[in-house]
């Protein structure tokens, strides 16, 4: 028997562990992301040159303003400096609006093109990922962390590029006007660069806890209201809520732990851009009573200096974007690079040339199979099922049953021996074209929000005519219950089927698998939740699907499976008995056990 080596499940607090804080590997695959709408972003980056142009000029035209026109008395020629501040302005705010549009185009273009690839990549995953995985915390990857690298966008990255290159100018202007009254503005820089350092570093873990709680919150509440049923069944709201606010609370307190650290960054630059104002007028006091400063001169120069101190001050806000969407785009291109477990074989196996109408063979060679941890589900099991045999899988709960309609499948992958359909190993098929060629009804249905008639096209390959959808309904005994549906086949079926009864959804189920008609069938436990009414026509229906056709039917219920032409009898993974219901009976071992259990005699 080989080595089991399962992987361990993923710690869903694992979140907590990400990269550096600006990491140029992930701010390079974002921008790959961008390929097809780069023309867009370089014209975006572009216009910070005009706009830094025009934010630098307003304070000239002012110091233009005072010192040649008002201490002189033309109004004539204030008239012109202050229509020329006034184009300034409006030209400003033109080129940001363009500029904020086209960020957000290229931001909300990102977004739709990260979930699609998230949820496109999501679906070719394993089973054995979404059982690690709550649904929650991938709903949180594809919403939350794919908004947060789009916020990138309109406020992260870019806005810092456009800060830059008007600090940059700031500097240059101001040293170009007085190099001496600009070094008493810079006298102050290291201070506000050290705090800006200081909240940055902390604002960094406070934003990873934050996308952490917030994972957690989501997965809560996804499985929350999912089993809301189960919750009130046995009374636990009192309980759920208690964890709900636990938390809530957690998540609050993270929320509030970074919005500390952004006000606390904007009030110390606040305060040290007051102080910087502060030695302006005391040194350009000075200056402009020696003469070697104008009145206008220390007023352009403060206010350059505010637009000098105004991107450090929004450092915070800017800073917590870019922290956001570094720990997203780790998150989203950690769950893209996460290649599926499951992946088709070399030869692509594809039964285009087979006809559906011709039976399969399957066999189980030694297989051995766990889902976690040292415990084997199936230990060295072998059978085979021969072309248009009906074959039976009964045994206690955990012995293997449902495992081996997940394994022909390939929902999971044997840990030793091998599966084959049709001769060829289910590895070696095209996963595709696996699943299309063996088809499972699950113990659990799964009908999707929608009509009846587009729950029941579900898979079927090209245009089903609704002749044939009726004709499927008919033959699997749902055709009467649908036409008392208001609306018959256009009736709203509910999230889950909530508005439907469990043998409804069954019914519905064969008719579903009629109209997909697979070569291979395995029913799981398929009477298992019905009345005894809805029990006779799900084994009616059944009957008639499984006439003729290779098919296996999983079973507690010994009289679900009279109608097998063989039934195997599992236990602890392995086939312990075969035969007929009737020569089993005879021997009375453990399937005479079974039905003692079940009937008493």
């Amino acid at each position: 028997m080989p080595k089991h080596g399962a992987e361990r499940p993923a710690d869903p607090q694992d979140d907590e562990i990400l990269g550096k804080a600006y990491d140029s590997r992930l701010l390079a695959r974002v921008w790959e992301v961008t390929r097809p709408y780069r023309l867009v972003v370089l014209v975006s980056a572009f216009l910070f040159l005009p706009i830094a142009a025009l934010e630098l000029l307003q304070p000239y035209l002012i110091k233009v303003a005072i010192d040649a026109h008002i201490l002189v008395g033309d109004w004539p020629g204030l008239t012109h400096v202050a229509a020329a501040f006034l184009l300034a302005l409006a030209g400003l705010y033109a080129l940001r609006m363009l500029q904020s549009y086209l960020m957000n185009l290229t931001g909300q273009r990102v977004m739709h093109d990260l979930r699609h690839r998230l949820f496109a990549h999501t679906q070719r995953l394993e089973a054995a990922f979404f059982d690690r995985n709550p649904v929650g915390r991938l709903m949180t990857r594809i919403l939350n962390d794919v908004e947060a690298v789009s916020e990138m966008f309109g406020s992260g990255v870019v806005a810092i590029l456009g800060d830059l290159v008007t600090l940059f100018g700031v500097v240059a202007v101001m040293l170009a006007m007085n190099w001496k009254l600009a070094l008493v503005t810079f006298a102050l820089v290291p201070f506000l660069f050290a705090a800006a350092a200081y909240f940055r570093r902390q604002a960094r873990l406070a934003y990873r806890a934050l996308r952490t709680r917030l994972a957690r919150l989501n997965a809560f509440l996804q499985e929350s209201l999912q089993g809301m049923t189960v919750i009130q069944l046995f009374a636990r709201e009192r309980e759920e809520r208690q964890i709900f606010e636990s938390l809530s609370l957690d998540y609050r307190r993270a929320q509030f732990r970074s919005t500390v650290y952004d006000a606390s960054l904007y009030a110390v630059v606040e305060a040290i851009g007051s102080a910087a104002v502060a030695l302006l007028l005391w040194y350009g006091g000075g200056q402009i009573w020696d003469g070697l400063l104008t009145f206008g001169g220390l007023v352009a120069f403060i206010e350059y200096t505010n637009r000098f101190s105004l991107p450090i001050r929004d450092l915070g806000q800017k800073y917590a974007v870019m922290q956001s969407a570094m720990a997203s785009s780790e998150r989203i291109f950690g769950l893209l690079d996460r290649e599926p477990a499951l992946r088709s074989g070399d030869a692509a196996r594809r039964p285009e040339s087979r006809s559906r109408a011709r039976s399969s063979i399957i066999q189980f060679r030694n297989v051995c199979f766990a889902y976690e941890g040292p415990e084997w589900v199936l230990s060295d099991c072998s059978f085979e099922v021969s072309a248009g045999e009906c074959v039976a899988l009964v045994g206690v709960t955990g012995a293997g049953k449902s495992t081996i309609a997940r394994l022909l499948n390939r929902s999971y992958d044997v840990h030793g021996g091998r599966v084959l359909v049709d001769g060829v190993d289910v590895r070696e098929w095209e996963l595709t074209a696996l699943r299309r060629y063996v088809g499972l009804i699950p113990q659990d249905v799964f009908l999707f929000a929608g009509s009846v008639e587009a729950n029941l096209r579900l898979g079927a390959d090209g245009v089903v005519s609704r002749q044939a959808l009726e004709r499927a309904a008919t033959v699997a005994n749902a055709r009467g219950f649908i036409a008392s549906l208001p609306g018959g086949f256009g009736y709203h079926i509910r999230e889950r089927g909530a508005n439907l009864s469990q043998g409804q959804r069954q019914l519905l189920a064969i008719a579903r698998a009629l109209v997909y008609n697979p070569a291979v069938l395995v029913f799981d436990e398929a009477t298992s939740s019905v009345d005894a009414e809805s029990e006779a026509l799900v084994q009616d229906a059944m009957g008639r699907l499984l006439s003729g056709r290779t098919s296996l039917v999983i079973a507690h219920r010994l009289s679900t499976v009279k109608m097998a032409d063989r039934i195997l009898v599992l236990h602890k993974g392995r086939v312990r008995e075969e035969g007929t219901h009737a020569e089993l009976l005879r021997r009375g071992g453990l399937y005479g056990h079974l039905y003692e259990l079940q009937y008493g005699r």
